[in-house]
Formats: structure tokens, sequence, C-alpha cells
């Protein structure tokens, strides 16, 4: 595979990681800049937010700009809005820097998975784009570990520090490898065409579906620190290795589940993934009335909640 499809897988997992990067130190913010970790959260779920309301925007209206020249712009932007992060003493500037990273973030994520389409063999366009969905996975199977890891040793603002050490070093890998300004975005569909596409029953219940899952996932991976330092006392390490085990779960089960849905059908296995996915989002909601509990027991029931959400 060409050196630009890894530069690409790169690109992902480092535009993902920076989006639940400081799940894991959510408590240390919180007890730094005086506000409860409720609050703390927020600058998580604005990030989410502002990428799922930009990115398909930004898709459409940044389709025609060269690659190379939208991917510099995204991530000098990015890098900047993590340095400023990193040195910034109030709640509200980091939750607008925050967003000024998200809009960095959507602007080139769907640009991302269109080059690795576009440019692509005919024969083999689903496996480069999985190649680069591996970067979102990765990121929580290795991104936000590290990140947690740093963040607890370090303190939180080298997190945000590494962010832009990890986004400057993606954007290098970018240039030095994606051809020259030769790029090809291809036929641009209309923003009517896009909307008829949506409309199309199988694809907004699918769409639905996938957002009420992702909801309750996000939602939950927001929350492990807090909740890990609640029900068992977890350690700054030992909540790093539950966000391992839980990324490193869903890319295991990811692959699995390709080829159970050849075996078994579509059909068949949301049911059994969902199934699985809601008993243990309940077991974990049990454990909160039986704290404290011991972490393997955490950790054991999180990791299967990790395969069946990512």
């Amino acid at each position: 595979m060409p050196a630009w499809l890894f530069a690409l897988l790169a690109a992902a997992f480092v535009l993902y990681t920076d989006d639940y990067v400081i799940a894991g130190v959510l408590p240390e913010i919180a007890r730094d800049l005086n506000v409860s970790e409720a609050q703390a959260g927020q600058l998580v779920t604005v990030f989410s937010l502002t990428v799922a309301l930009a990115a398909p925007i930004a898709a459409v209206a940044l389709a025609r700009v060269p690659r190379r020249r939208l991917f510099t712009a995204s991530f000098v932007l990015f890098i900047a809005a993590n340095l400023m992060a990193a040195t910034t003493t109030g709640f509200g500037l980091l939750v607008a820097l925050r967003v000024v990273a998200a809009l960095a973030a959507a602007s080139a994520t769907p640009a991302v998975f269109a080059y690795a389409a576009e440019r692509a063999p005919e024969s083999h366009i689903g496996r480069y784009v999985a190649v680069v969905a591996l970067g979102v996975t990765g990121s929580i199977a290795a991104g936000v570990p590290i990140g947690t890891w740093i963040g607890g040793h370090f303190g939180w603002r080298a997190t945000f520090v590494s962010m832009a050490v990890a986004g400057a070093a993606a954007l290098a890998l970018l240039l030095v490898t994606l051809p020259g300004e030769h790029d090809r975005s291809g036929e641009v569909p209309d923003v009517r065409e896009q909307l008829r596409a949506l409309a199309a029953a199988p694809v907004s219940l699918g769409l639905l579906a996938n957002c009420a899952l992702m909801t309750g996932s996000m939602m939950m991976l927001t929350y492990t620190a807090p909740y890990l330092d609640a029900v068992s006392r977890a350690s700054v390490d030992q909540r790093a290795l539950s966000f391992s085990l839980s990324g490193f779960a869903g890319i295991i089960c990811i692959w699995a589940g390709g080829k159970v849905t050849d075996r078994w059908g579509p059909d068949r296995t949301l049911i059994i993934g969902i199934g699985v996915f809601t008993g243990s989002m309940a077991v974990l909601g049990l454990l909160w009335f039986a704290r404290p509990v011991p972490f393997s027991a955490l950790v054991a029931v999180g990791t299967v909640w990790g395969g069946m959400a990512f």
C-alpha cells in the first residue's frame, strides 16, 4: 500500500485522538480550573458536537479545495488551538479553543476519507478506506491512553502540547507523502442530491440508529475516568489501561463483526451486538451501586462494552 495511505491513517488518528484525549484526565482538569467534572466533560462534548455539525458542511463547501492546501490550513489551525489550550487558565477560553480545534478537525476529516477513496484502485476502495478508519478506533486504543498517561504524569496541559506535536508530525507526513497539487476532487453532488440520498428510508434509519448507539457509547466514554475514580479509585495508569483495552477490543470486534456478518447476516449480527452492548451498560450501571468494586471486574466489563461500542 502507498505511503500516503498511512499518512492519512496518521491524520485520522491524530484528529480523533484530540476529541477524547482529555477524557482520562477530567478529574485533574476540573480541580485545576475549579469546575465540576460534569462541566469539564463538556470539553469533550463541544468538540464532538462541533465536528458533527461542521463536517458535513465542510465536506460540501471545501470539496474542490486542493487536498494539500486544505490539510495544511486545517492542521496549522489545529496545532495553534492545542498550543493555546495548553497555556490558558480560564475554562471559557478553553471551551472556545476546543471549538476551534474541532473546526479544524471537521475541515480535514471528510477530505481524509475522500482522498483515500479517490486515489484507491477501483477494486481496493473499501480496503483503503478501512485502513484510514483504523485511525479512528486506534485513537481510542492507543491515542487516548497515551494522552491520559502524559496528562496524569506531567499535567493535563502536557496533553494538549502532545496533541500539537502529533499534529505537526501528521502534517509533515502528509506533505512528504501526498502527490503534488494535481489533486482530483472528482464529481461533487449538489446539495439537493445529497439531501435526497439522506431522505431514503434505509439511509436515514441507519443514521438514526448509529446516532443513538454512538451517543450512548460516547457519553460513557467521556465520563469513564470519573466513573472509574468513583467506583474503584482507579489510578491514572489504570484509567489508561481501561481506555486501551476498550479500544483494542473495538478493533478486534470490527474485524470479527465483518466476518460474522458474512456468515450470519447483518440483522442477526446487529441483534447480538446491540444486546451485548446494552447488557454490558446495564452491568456497569449496577456496579455503581455496589461500589467500591475491584478494578479487575470493572475493566473486564468495560472491555466487553468497548468491543461492542466501537
